[in-house]
């Protein structure tokens, strides 16, 4: 499993440690991801991502995972989180035409 947010696809970052003398040895930084269950309002069903703390605020700030992935773009989503999204769009527009 990649190191990787499903919701903001932020991932691994490469830099240096810089110590006192200014030497320089390559590090690694990682993201902070927690494996969380999100529930959807609109399909009635808990989703396990593995999301950053960051993206945990913002969904919680945009109002639950349905607000948020109804905002978020595409491209920025992980394969999962686009089924999701699109199988939230679909059950909002049944809603919508009945």
């Amino acid at each position: 499993m990649s190191r990787a947010c499903e919701l903001t696809n932020k991932a691994v970052m490469a830099g240096n440690n810089v110590s006192h003398a200014n030497n320089k040895t390559r590090r690694r930084f990682l993201p902070n991801l927690c494996q969380v269950t999100l529930m959807s309002e609109t399909l009635g069903e808990k989703f396990r991502l593995r999301v950053s703390a960051a993206a945990l605020r913002s969904v919680e700030h945009r109002g639950g995972l349905d607000a948020y992935l109804a905002k978020a773009k595409t491209a920025e989503l992980s394969q999962r989180a686009r089924l999701i999204k699109r199988r939230i769009a679909q059950k909002q527009a049944e809603g919508a035409q009945a």
